[in-house]
């Protein structure tokens, strides 16, 4: 074999038979720019294989990720960018050129091109199997169900219908042309989890109510249209031949495929999970394994008959879902497939589309007119059952644009059917415009139709200022991990529950979701469990089940335990203290420190989810700093807590002192007010925000002389430094201090301050209390009040 363009070798006798072989040259490696033995008139760098597919590798995402940059401003999908990569790569645009044509887009590359493609599918669908939670179908209830179902069955027995009833009579169509339009059919009629998963992801409305609905109603529609397709490919095949014998023989193979790569992997996943510690990754030897069981599956469904995909989408069905395995999994193999290899076949497939040479143009009609149709009709077997089941006309459109998406899985279908020459390369190209048409559409449509932001907007009041005094108080408490639990309990105790005046505690507890695509919200009240998150938070639970248990008839705990994607954990807070009507949520601060006062984390994703909850959140907002650790161990708790109340002025600050007013009907309490006063008094505000400030002081003064723990004090600031000199002598004076998030940016106590702001959520004096080189054990509450909407 020849690999740098020498002659070729002479013809090899093969004694033992009649004719002659000889082994064609495979022009595989570059022997260099300059090679000395090869005729630099025949000669360039790309004639060679593996630098013509480096180079094709290199031109494809370099295009794919500049079209990314471009056009994610507008809210559009990725699978855009690479199929518009494709088509520019393609004939359509830049193979029209000699240079390009010639050198770069040489037919036998697209051996090497596909086959990694190929490869970079099978492990998409493998992915795409261990996310899925098949155990999410019991748990969904009827309208998912009923959605679901309908939207399978509707379109699936109307295409049926009408490719084997109604085509075969409509003669201006073709007989060979019949064919094309089955496969549009056919493939329209397909819902794809994977693809629905994605879309909710960008549009970052996975933990939404609509988000879940989504979900559900997509795992149930993917399988039943594959189990549907399935069934009828089997008996369309059957009937196709002189009797039944092919049709049974298809359908026993491919269910005694199915069920020798299910019930093999099942064992053997649980014997891996069983062999690996409790807290640690799965051996890397077994993460190997399960690639090669990978092709192993591929290629056995397709000896059975079945396309190659469905072999590795079984596998990864069979894998538990979560941590250890399927976590390991997905997060040592996710990044390659989903960001290198998979993204080959969109781009591959854009490639091969031509626009510039279309023949039969009235067929191209027949075309659209078949892509538009199934679509509105498909549409309207989503929109329809949504509004029998209750669903909201918005939510209810949007439904159903989520589910009638199109991404990799249509795209593959489609190359698959061009590649088997059912379709010609005219119908080919049209139907790889309408994916991307129709992903760009539903991006677009349900991103203004459904935009996050204002799903928590409302005119109601849901603060502690304008909450009865004698009424319930309602808290939502936001845990990582124990640690956050035992700061929120201290917070608790000092909220004083009383029977006029009781405590109702909603506590959310927030689990990476990792090796799944769907994410839960578990309610510990119903009975649901998650295997891999229980043994976690049930320590959580015991905390708070004994404050509880303290203040019996005073409190009410609820327990729930949020199991999502880092960047959406914040839709689940607001979402739950939006249900429960809460009026304050907890949120613990991203940094931590040991009992020696240095920092220990720093989390970036946690102060992320803290941003996004004060941007969104539908009541206000508390950020605890806790830095009770820094206590001495020799030092005896005091009986009585020192709080303490830095007020300003502004609507944060009236939040913070009438949660602390309430702190103060504990006996245990003792609540010490700190008014920062300017020495300029015509620098103070005049506005309507100094009436309420005066209202509210006024009867904290009021409260002050008729309880002996509560003391009021005015402190003569002339600049922000003179009040960090004033905080940094409170730190050793008490043990909690609650303050505002939000001031003005020309208040006199703050010049100099906003400057050196190195966490901005804080506000300018929170932010003084997160530096490392505090060694008190104060900790610190930052409070913002709700955000409302005017009318």
């Amino acid at each position: 074999m020849s690999m740098y363009g020498a002659p070729p070798p002479p013809l090899l006798q093969n004694p033992g038979a009649s004719e002659d072989y000889c082994l064609g040259r495979i022009l595989l490696h570059s022997p260099g720019l300059w090679p000395a033995e090869v005729n630099p008139e025949n000669f360039h760098f790309f004639t060679y294989s593996l630098p013509r597919m480096l180079a094709q590798i290199a031109l494809i995402f370099s295009l794919t990720q500049a079209l990314y940059l471009l056009l994610k401003r507008f809210r559009l999908p990725r699978l855009v960018c690479e199929l518009l990569a494709g088509i520019i790569l393609g004939p359509t645009v830049l193979g029209r050129f000699e240079f390009i044509k010639l050198y770069l887009l040489i037919e036998p590359t697209d051996g090497y091109i596909i086959l990694l493609s190929k490869f970079g599918y099978m492990f998409f669908m493998f992915l795409s199997g261990v996310k899925m939670d098949a155990g999410l179908m019991s748990r969904t209830g009827v309208k998912a169900w009923t959605i679901g179902a309908l939207a399978v069955a509707i379109p699936n027995f109307g295409f049926t219908v009408f490719s084997d009833v109604m085509l075969p009579e409509y003669s201006q169509i073709h007989r060979y042309r019949r064919s094309a339009i089955s496969t549009i059919l056919r493939v329209t009629s397909q819902f794809s989890f994977p693809v629905i998963a994605a879309l909710l992801v960008d549009l970052k409305i996975m933990n939404s109510e609509l988000g879940r609905l989504s979900m559900a109603t997509a795992l149930i529609a993917d399988l039943g249209s594959n189990v549907y397709l399935s069934v009828y490919t089997n008996l369309k095949l059957g009937a196709m031949a002189a009797m039944d014998v092919l049709s049974i023989h298809a359908c026993i193979l491919s269910v005694a495929c199915m069920s020798l790569i299910a019930f093999t992997c099942r064992p053997l996943s649980a014997m891996i999970i069983k062999r690996t510690p409790e807290g640690k990754p799965v051996d890397t030897a077994y993460i190997v394994l399960f690639a090669y069981l990978v092709f192993l599956a591929a290629v056995l469904t397709d000896n059975a008959g079945m396309s190659f995909q469905y072999g590795p989408f079984i596998l990864g069905l069979a894998v538990p879902d979560g941590p250890p395995l399927g976590s390991t999994l997905v997060d040592k193999m996710d990044t390659m497939v989903s960001g290198l290899l998979a993204p080959l076949m969109v781009t591959y497939t854009g490639m091969k589309v031509n626009l510039n040479e279309l023949y039969d143009l009235e067929f191209i009609v027949y075309v659209w007119i078949t892509v538009l149709s199934c679509y509105a009709f498909k549409y309207f077997s989503v929109f329809t059952p949504a509004l029998a089941c209750g669903v909201t006309i918005k939510d209810a459109a949007s439904l159903a644009f989520i589910l009638g998406t199109q991404g990799i899985m249509q795209v593959a279908l489609y190359l698959n059917t061009y590649v088997n020459q059912t379709l010609d390369r005219d119908t080919f190209s049209m139907l790889v415009v309408s994916v991307l048409i129709i992903a760009t559409a539903s991006h677009l449509v349900v991103a203004y139709m459904y935009d996050y932001s204002r799903a928590y907007s409302g005119y109601q009041k849901r603060d502690i200022q304008h909450n009865s005094g004698n009424s319930e108080l309602r808290l939502l408490t936001v845990a990582h991990r124990l640690d956050d639990v035992l700061a929120a309990r201290k917070l608790l105790d000092l909220s004083y529950p009383y029977r006029e005046s009781p405590l109702s505690i909603y506590s959310l507890f927030l689990v990476e979701l990792v090796g799944r695509a769907t994410p839960l919200l578990i309610d510990h009240q119903l009975g649901q469990k998650n295997a891999s998150t229980n043994s976690r938070s049930q320590k959580m639970v015991d905390v708070l089940h004994a404050f509880e248990l303290q203040y019996m008839g005073c409190s009410f705990v609820q327990f729930f335990t949020s199991v999502s994607l880092q960047k959406f954990m914040h839709h689940d807070i607001c979402t739950l203290a939006y249900d429960k009507l809460t009026s304050m949520i907890i949120l613990p601060f991203h940094r931590k420190w040991n009992q020696q006062g240095k920092l220990t984390q720093d989390n970036k994703s946690i102060r992320l989810m803290n941003n996004n909850v004060l941007e969104t959140a539908p009541c206000s907002v508390a950020i605890l700093i806790d830095r009770q650790k820094a206590k001495s161990q020799a030092q005896k708790p005091s009986p009585m807590q020192h709080v303490s109340v830095i007020f300003l002025g502004g609507a944060d600050d009236r939040e913070a002192l009438s949660y602390a007013r309430r702190m103060s009907r504990s006996p245990t309490v003792y609540l010490t007010v700190v008014r920062f006063v300017p020495w300029d008094p015509e620098l103070s505000d005049n506005q309507w925000d100094a009436v309420l400030d005066a209202e509210l002081l006024k009867d904290t003064r009021f409260q002050a002389q008729q309880q002996d723990n509560i003391v009021y004090r005015e402190e003569r600031v002339k600049d922000g430094a003179e009040s960090a000199l004033l905080i940094h002598d409170m730190e050793e004076a008490f043990d909690l201090i609650l303050l505002g998030r939000r001031h003005r940016n020309d208040m006199p106590q703050l010049i100099g301050l906003n400057e050196w702001n190195d966490i901005p959520e804080l506000g300018p004096l929170g932010d003084l209390f997160a530096v490392g080189d505090i060694a008190s054990p104060v900790s610190v509450v930052v409070v913002q009040q709700q955000n409302t909407k005017t009318k």
